[in-house]
């Protein structure tokens, strides 16, 4: 690709991408029925699901802002070797209480996506940034797909041997960034001095007249989507009766669409409609997507369903990263997309149990719920990228 050969860190950091996705597609079937080995319940399975994202919310806006006190590559090492050792420990537990530290260690040091996506900051032109970031998600879209195809392989050999494959793997996204990554800043320790983590910082953000209604839509459209990822597989199991086969299939299918708007869609209709209307239809579209699921009960209407949704939401990552960019200034990416992070991440905390909870009264309900707050998104999207704001970054 012409972008790579103008970009030797692009292509390093797509490769990165890709390794890191694989040990995560690879773990993520397996992690419910292993834990139920070392006797969890289904609540603690939940605790332990949760503690990922309960960690990486307070570590990932520290890992940005010391990305761009530091440099990039040397925190992306230390985020991807923390990796590599929770996946070790998980291998090796003896006990449940190391899976919660495994999990535990992997979210603070879950710092190696805000900073990758710097990295795209740092290397691209705004007008290319999209492309570095659809490239990116692509990646990992890529190692979601064969993740899983490499654990449901090995799973039956040893019930750790998946743990330890992506622990190889991940591995190797360490050696490749030792030895072939430069670093990117440009800008190292010139970030305005302030607390590494802030909570009142956390929450000026959100008022911020640049980045506010960016950052307010991650927080509810990860809300709403993880929301809608409690219900998923019980809906499949309970109210359309599919298999476990079945169900991989969906999986596949989902990262398949993913795959393929993030490589052939997100640069195409940006550059037609501009950044902000492909946003805002996007967003539109996968409120839509979840209002037919509710509507419908039948398995070809759940699969219409899942193809609206899938190819628009593998375009929003890409999209708020590239407006995230453009809404601050040069020497904060890596502080913004930290913080951007951590948003998601509350996300994931609270929407498995708002899902939860409304999943009691019906099954269903938890898609009622993703499209209203999805559609919320959709209103928020027409104040992003707002041109008549000075753009004076704080953080």
């Amino acid at each position: 690709m012409h972008i790579f050969k103008n970009n030797r860190s692009l292509l390093i950091i797509a490769l990165i991408a890709l390794v890191n996705a694989l040990g995560y597609g690879i773990i993520i079937p397996i992690l419910y029925s292993y834990s139920v080995r070392f006797g969890l319940t289904d609540f603690q399975n939940g605790m332990l699901f949760a503690t990922f994202s309960l960690f990486q919310f307070f570590s990932t806006p520290l890992i940005g802002r010391m990305s761009d006190k530091f440099g990039r590559k040397p925190l992306l090492l230390v985020s991807i070797s923390g990796t590599v050792v929770s996946f070790l420990m998980m291998a090796l537990a003896p006990s449940a209480i190391f899976l919660f530290i495994a999990r535990a260690l992997d979210g603070i040091t879950a710092g190696n996506i805000p900073v990758a996506t710097a990295v795209i900051s740092d290397t691209t032109k705004p007008e290319h940034r999209a492309r570095g970031f659809a490239i990116i998600g692509a990646s990992f879209g890529f190692g979601f797909v064969f993740g899983p195809a490499i654990s449901a392989l090995t799973v039956g050999i040893s019930p750790s041997l998946p743990f330890l494959i992506a622990a190889g793997i991940s591995l190797i996204a360490v050696i490749s960034t030792a030895l072939f990554l430069p670093e990117t800043n440009t800008h190292i320790g010139e970030v305005k001095k302030s607390k590494l983590f802030d909570f009142g910082k956390l929450a000026q953000a959100l008022f911020d007249k640049n980045v506010g209604p960016t950052l307010l839509i991650t927080l509810f459209y990860f809300l709403g989507f993880f929301t809608f990822i409690f219900a998923f597989q019980p809906y499949l199991i309970k109210v359309l009766h599919l298999s476990a086969t079945n169900v991989s299939i969906l999986y596949t299918m989902f990262g398949v669409l993913g795959l393929i708007s993030q490589l052939l869609l997100v640069e195409p209709l940006s550059k037609r409609f501009g950044i902000k209307r492909t946003f805002s239809s996007a967003i539109l579209t996968i409120a839509l997507g979840f209002l037919v699921m509710f509507t419908f009960r039948s398995f070809a209407m759940f699969v219409v369903s899942m193809v609206i949704i899938g190819i628009p939401n593998s375009m929003i990552g890409p999209l708020i990263n590239t407006i995230l960019s453009r809404e601050t200034d040069e020497r904060s990416q890596g502080t913004m997309l930290g913080l951007n992070a951590s948003y998601m991440s509350i996300g994931q905390i609270f929407g498995p149990i708002l899902g939860g909870a409304i999943a009691t009264y019906s099954i269903t309900l938890p898609f009622l719920a993703s499209a209203a707050i999805i559609l919320s998104c959709f209103f928020l999207s027409f104040r992003v990228m707002n041109p008549a704001i000075p753009k004076e970054t704080a953080f």
